[in-house]
């Protein structure tokens, strides 16, 4: 079993950064596509972007120029870097991770999300 735990939410003032953190843990040989999305109350959940093993990376016209994801191999971990956050950035933040198990078939995982409020 694969696990995804998201880390470093919370609230905080427009203009504001938070770094957001998750990493993957279990029985697994290799942890291919990590992602981040986000989904704010009525609204469908949305990408924001992707990072492959290899380091390349995608990212939602909704968060380019202030959101920055990079991952490290070593710890399984994905990173989503916030800036200049706006109060239509509040939302839950969901990490997504396509993992391959020891028979190297690869399986999608969720993280169970992290809440960023954005508010003075």
């Amino acid at each position: 079993q694969v696990q995804l735990v998201e880390s470093g939410g919370g609230l905080v003032q427009p203009g504001g950064s938070l770094r957001l953190s998750c990493a993957a843990s279990g029985s697994f040989v290799r942890v291919n596509v990590m992602g981040w999305y986000r989904q704010a109350p009525g609204k469908q959940r949305e990408l924001l972007a992707t990072i492959t093993s290899g380091g390349s990376t995608n990212y939602a016209e909704s968060a380019k120029g202030r959101f920055s994801i990079s991952r490290d191999n070593a710890k399984n971990t994905v990173y989503l870097s916030t800036n200049s956050l706006k109060p239509e950035d509040t939302a839950v933040y969901y990490c997504n991770a396509e993992v391959a198990d020891n028979w190297y078939r690869n399986y999608d995982y969720w993280g169970q999300g992290t809440q960023v409020t954005v508010s003075s």
